[in-house]
């Protein structure tokens, strides 16, 4: 079955964590023969053709980074353009990736979501979640390689059911909430080596004061 895909990022396609996300899953997606094509709107000139896809097709993934607890408004322009479907057969399934790596943090967007395809006279295939993917841009291939597995095994899940059940994307989501342990542990440990990983990322990309400065502070 073929697969339109429709990359809701708005960072340019070199810089998408999204845009990784979506070549993992469609490695796994195309393994059994199934095909694929990916149209990403932060390109403009995409834009009619990806509309011109989603009107011919009838089996649509569209993935998405969480922006503000729901969705891009990039995404959001781009869907008020489109012609709502008048004929029945077409699903939409999602794909929401994001920094938290609480699933709860990713609900409201997924209630959303589960509304936005009746709209576009579509059938809803489920939503797929993935959270505490921030750094994935910034890790060399080997470590962005094991991220990025689970989600070619996703690929292959859904070339074989064409939605996303449930039960699988809730195993799949990882933790619905940090438990009190992993939140002491955190505050203990993880802490640290945010702030030192922060630190790196910032240095790479051109920043040269502290991160915890504070220029505008009355003193209070």
């Amino acid at each position: 079955m073929h697969l339109v895909i429709i990359n809701g990022a708005a960072r340019p396609q070199s810089r998408s964590n999204t845009a990784k996300i979506i070549a993992a899953f469609r490695m796994g997606y195309e393994e059994s023969g199934s095909t694929s094509e990916v149209w990403h709107l932060s390109d403009r000139a995409q834009w009619a053709g990806a509309a011109q896809a989603f009107a011919a097709s009838d089996n649509i993934l569209i993935a998405l980074p969480l922006y503000v607890e729901n969705v891009p408004g990039i995404l959001l322009e781009f869907l008020a353009g489109l012609e709502p479907k008048t004929t029945p057969g077409t699903q939409i399934a999602f794909l929401v990736q994001g920094g938290f790596p609480e699933a709860s943090q990713s609900r409201c967007c997924e209630k959303y979501l589960e509304k936005l395809p009746e709209l576009l006279g579509c059938a809803y295939a489920g939503t797929l979640i993935k959270g505490d993917m921030f750094g994935l841009r910034l890790m060399d291939e080997k470590e962005g390689q094991e991220l990025l597995r689970p989600f070619t095994r996703m690929g292959r899940h859904f070339a074989d059911t064409h939605r996303f059940e449930k039960e699988t994307v809730a195993a799949f989501a990882g933790p619905e909430y940090l438990s009190a342990k992993e939140c002491r542990m955190f505050r203990l440990f993880g802490r640290p080596v945010q702030r030192l990983f922060m630190g790196r990322m910032a240095k790479k990309l051109g920043c040269t004061g502290p991160l915890d400065a504070r220029p505008y502070s009355t003193g209070n």
